[in-house]
C-alpha cells in the first residue's frame, strides 16, 4: 500500500472528494486537518462502511448515486481486513483479535511435532543401543549419570559428546555389554579398598610389560594399535598398497599387508595379557570374585581380561563404553542429534514467538498503565490458564488502597467522560497489538481520538500514534478538528522528511480540496517567514509577530511603531522599508545583519500592492498565512480609513489607545445608522480580521479555517466603501466651496 487512490461521492454529505496518499520513503502517517462540518466523520464513516462490507450512501439524499472506491497503487480494491477505523469514542468496541497474543494452537502443533520428529529418531538409537549395553529399561537415565547430568538430559548430552563419536577412533569396547560390568554387584566390589588396591598393581605390571615390548608402548599400548590398525584398514589403507613402517627394537621394519599387521599387534598383546607375573596378579583378583553373586562378572572379566586396566576410573569407562556403543551405531546417532539440533533451532523461535505473544499481551497493559492518567490500574488474572489453556486474558481494574478489583460496569458508573474514553483505549490498544503481532498490513483511520481527553492524556495518545507510525506494516491517515492537536501531531509525528503528508480540506463548491501544505508553517510560521522577508507578503504578516514580542518585552516605541502597520495612525502611511528593518533587528536578535532593499519605500503603499496581487491571483493555498494575514490588515486599514473619514473628528480619533477598530465602529454606528449596509460590511471586517492580524504562536485557528475567497470579497466590499465615502467628500467639499452640487 504504497499509494492509496480514494474516490468517494455523494457518501454522508462528501459530494465529490478523489486523492491519491502516497506512503513513500518512510512516510507512514498523513494528517488532515478539517474544520467542523467539512468532511472528517464523513471520511470516517466511509472506511468503517467498506471495511465491515457495507454500503456507503447519502443519508439527506438518498437518491443520488453514491460512488465509493479505495484502490492501491496497482488499481486493486484494498483489503477491508486491512483497514480499521479508531473513532473518537465508541463504548461498545471490543476487539476480537486479543486471543492472538496468546500462545497459539498452531505453535503448540508445531511445538509437539518437532518433539514427536526427535522422539522417533530417539527411539531408532535405543533400539540399537539396548542389546549392546544388555539393559532393559532406563536406558537414558543411566546414559545421562554416566556424564553426571541430570536424567532429562540425554538429548543435550548426546549433543555436547558429538566431538568425541566423531573422532575418527574405533568402537574399541562394542564387544563390552555394559551391564555385565555396571551392576549393582559388581560395582560394590569393584568399589572396595582391596580391589582397587590390586587394580593399581596389576596396572603397574602391565604398564611395565608395555614398556618393554618391541612394538607396544605406555603411549601406545594395544588399544591404540587396534584403533590404528581397524582405521587403516576400513580406510582401504593396505589396499591402495601403502605400507608403514615399525619401530621394534630400535630397527625400522615395513609392514605393507594387512593380516601380517594384524598378527603382529594380536602377538604382542598376547605376551603381555600372558605373562605370567600378570597372571599371577589377575588369578589374585580372580579369588576375590569366586563367590556365587559374583559368578558371572568373574567369568566375563575373565574373558575380557584386557578392560581390567580400565577398572581402576570406573566413570571414565563409563563413558568410554557408551560412546564406543554410538561411534559403532553413528548413523543413528546422526539421524538424531541432527534432528535434535533442526528441532531447537525451530523450538527456540517457538519458545521465543510464544514469549512474545505473552510480553506482547502483557505489553498492552504496560502501555496503558504507564501513559494513561487515570485512577485506577490494570491487572491480569488469569495469566497461567490464558497462556496454556488459550482463555480469553481477564483483565482487572484495581484502585488505590481498595485491596478487591471493580467491576467493568461500577468502573463505568464512576469514572469521568474521559476517563471512560480511556477505558476504549485500552481495547483499540488490544486491536492495534494484537495487528501488529499477526503482521497485518494495516491502514489506520484516526478520526480525532483525543477529542475530549486532558492534556496528559492527549499527549500520551499522540506518543503512541508515534510509535504506530514507526511499524512497518501501520499506516495511518488522522483525522481532526483541533487545531492543537492537528500541530502537535505533525510536529511529533510528521518529521522533517513528512511534511508533504499534512493536509488542510476545504470545502470549494461542491467539492472537497485536500490542499498539502508545503512547508513547516503550521507549527511555526514565522520560522519560514524570517528567512524569507524578501517576499513582501511575509515581510508585512511578520508585524504581527514582531508587535507581539514587542509589547511581551516591553518595547514601547517599537510596538507603537508596528501598531501603526495594523491600525489607521498617523505614522502608518510614512512608516519606511528601511524603518522596519531596524525594528525587526532588534526584535529578533538572529537579524542583526538584516538588509532590504527599496528601503525607501512606504510599507503602507507596498501592503496595498500585495493585498491587489492576492486578490486578482488565482485560488491559492487554502493554508497560505501570510496571504490572508496581508489580506486582513489591508481590509482593516480600509475599513478604519473609511470610518476616519465618515467620522471626522480629529480629536476623538486621537484620543483612542486601545481596540481602535471596535471603537470607531461604535461611533460609526452611532452617527450613521442609517447606513446599513456599510454598517454589515464594517461588522465583517470586525467579526473576521482581528484574530488574523494578532497573530501569536498559539492562535492560528481562525484564519485557517477562513477561506481566502471570503477574505478577497470583502476586501473588494471595503476597497467600494472607501472609494464610494472619498467621493461622496470629495462632493461636498466641492458643493461647500463653490456651492455647487456634482
Amino acid at each position: 500500500m504504497d499509494k492509496i487512490n480514494i474516490q468517494i461521492k455523494n457518501c454522508y454529505g462528501i459530494n465529490r472528494l478523489e486523492k491519491e496518499f502516497e506512503f513513500t520513503g518512510g512516510k507512514s502517517t498523513q494528517i488532515i486537518y478539517a474544520p467542523n462540518g467539512v468532511m472528517k466523520t464523513s471520511f470516517a464513516k466511509v472506511f468503517d462502511d467498506y471495511s465491515k462490507g457495507a454500503e456507503s450512501k447519502d443519508l439527506i439524499y438518498p437518491q443520488r448515486e453514491s460512488i465509493r472506491s479505495i484502490k492501491d497503487s496497482g488499481g486493486n480494491d484494498i483489503a477491508p481486513e486491512s483497514i480499521f477505523v479508531i473513532r473518537n469514542y465508541e463504548k461498545s468496541f471490543k476487539s476480537n483479535r486479543i486471543s492472538t497474543l496468546l500462545v497459539n494452537d498452531e505453535l503448540r502443533k508445531q511445538y509437539e511435532k518437532i518433539h514427536e520428529n526427535i522422539d522417533i529418531e530417539k527411539e531408532k538409537l535405543i533400539k540399537v543401543l539396548l542389546p549392546l549395553t544388555g539393559l532393559k529399561k532406563d536406558i537414558e537415565e543411566e546414559f545421562c549419570s554416566s556424564f553426571n547430568e541430570g536424567a532429562n538430559n540425554f538429548l543435550q548430552v548426546l549433543n555436547k559428546i558429538e566431538d568425541k563419536v566423531n573422532d575418527g577412533g574405533a568402537p574399541l569396547f562394542t564387544h563390552i555389554i555394559y551391564k555385565n560390568i555396571f551392576n549393582e554387584k559388581a560395582i560394590a566390589f569393584l568399589e572396595t579398598g582391596d580391589f582397587k588396591n590390586q587394580i593399581r598393581e596389576y596396572i603397574e605390571k602391565y604398564d611395565e610389560l608395555v614398556s618393554n615390548s618391541p612394538i607396544l608402548k605406555r603411549e601406545f599400548n594395544h588399544y591404540h594399535a587396534t584403533t590404528v590398525q581397524k582405521s587403516l584398514t576400513d580406510n582401504g589403507f593396505f589396499k591402495a598398497e601403502h605400507s608403514i613402517n615399525l619401530n621394534i627394537n630400535g630397527e625400522k621394519q615395513e609392514i605393507s599387508d594387512q593380516k601380517e599387521f594384524l598378527k603382529m599387534i594380536k602377538g604382542a598383546k598376547d605376551a603381555i595379557l600372558n605373562d605370567k607375573s600378570l597372571q599371577s596378579i589377575f588369578n589374585n583378583i580372580d579369588k576375590k570374585i569366586s563367590n556365587a553373586q559374583l559368578r558371572d562378572f568373574r567369568e566375563y572379566l575373565f574373558e575380557n581380561q584386557e578392560i581390567l586396566r580400565e577398572l581402576a576410573d570406573l566413570n571414565t569407562f563409563k563413558q568410554k563404553l557408551w560412546v564406543s556403543y554410538l561411534k559403532d551405531n553413528k548413523a543413528e546417532y546422526i539421524s538424531l542429534v541432527d534432528e535434535y539440533k533442526k528441532g531447537q533451532i525451530k523450538i527456540k523461535e517457538i519458545i521465543e514467538k510464544a514469549k512474545n505473544e505473552q510480553t506482547d499481551w502483557e505489553n498492552v497493559i504496560k502501555i496503558f498503565n504507564s501513559r494513561f492518567f487515570v485512577p485506577y490500574r490494570l491487572k491480569i488474572q488469569n495469566k497461567e490458564d490464558s497462556i496454556l489453556k488459550d482463555q480469553a486474558p481477564n483483565i482487572n481494574y484495581y484502585f488505590e488502597k481498595r485491596p478487591e478489583n471493580v467491576e467493568e460496569e461500577l468502573l463505568q458508573m464512576v469514572l469521568s467522560q474521559g476517563e471512560t474514553r480511556t477505558l476504549y483505549l485500552l481495547n483499540i490498544i488490544f486491536e492495534i497489538e494484537s495487528r501488529k503481532k499477526q503482521g497485518i498490513k494495516t491502514l489506520f483511520i484516526i478520526d480525532d481520538i483525543a477529542d475530549s481527553f486532558d492534556y496528559k492524556n492527549k499527549y500520551a495518545i499522540i506518543e503512541y500514534l508515534k510509535d504506530l507510525s514507526e511499524q512497518n506494516n501501520f499506516l495511518s491517515i488522522i483525522l481532526t478538528h483541533n487545531f492543537d492537536f492537528f500541530r502537535t501531531v505533525q510536529e511529533r509525528i510528521s518529521g522533517n522528511s513528512k511534511y508533504m503528508g499534512s493536509f488542510m480540506a476545504m470545502k470549494e463548491n461542491e467539492y472537497i480540496n485536500l490542499e498539502n501544505l508545503k512547508y513547516k508553517y503550521i507549527s511555526n510560521p514565522l520560522k519560514n517567514w524570517k528567512s524569507n522577508l524578501s517576499n513582501n507578503a511575509k515581510l508585512i504578516a511578520s508585524v504581527t509577530f514582531a508587535r507581539n514580542i514587542a509589547e511581551y518585552i516591553g518595547d514601547i516605541e517599537n510596538f507603537n511603531k508596528l501598531t501603526s502597520v495594523l491600525h489607521m495612525k498617523e505614522s502608518t502611511e510614512t512608516l519606511t522599508i528601511k524603518e522596519l528593518q531596524e525594528i525587526y533587528k532588534v526584535i529578533f536578535k538572529d537579524l542583526n545583519d538584516l538588509e532590504l532593499e527599496n528601503g525607501d519605500r512606504k510599507l503602507y503603499e507596498i501592503i496595498f500592492e500585495e493585498a491587489e496581487r492576492i486578490v486578482n491571483s488565482e485560488s491559492e493555498s487554502v493554508a497560505n498565512l501570510e496571504n490572508k494575514v496581508v489580506l486582513s490588515i489591508a481590509i482593516r486599514l480600509n475599513a478604519e480609513k473609511h470610518m476616519i473619514n465618515q467620522i471626522n473628528n480629529f480629536d476623538f480619533v486621537s484620543s483612542i489607545n486601545k481596540n481602535q477598530t471596535g471603537v470607531l465602529f461604535g461611533k460609526y454606528k452611532g452617527l450613521f445608522p442609517e447606513e446599513i449596509n456599510s454598517i454589515e460590511i464594517l461588522e465583517k471586517v470586525n467579526i473576521m480580521t482581528p484574530e488574523n492580524i494578532h497573530l501569536n504562536s498559539f492562535m492560528f485557528e481562525p484564519i485557517l479555517d477562513m477561506s481566502d475567497l471570503h477574505l478577497k470579497q470583502l476586501y473588494n466590499e471595503i476597497l467600494e466603501l472607501l472609494m464610494v465615502g472619498e467621493e461622496l467628500a470629495h462632493a461636498k467639499a466641492y458643493a461647500a466651496a463653490t456651492g455647487v452640487e456634482k
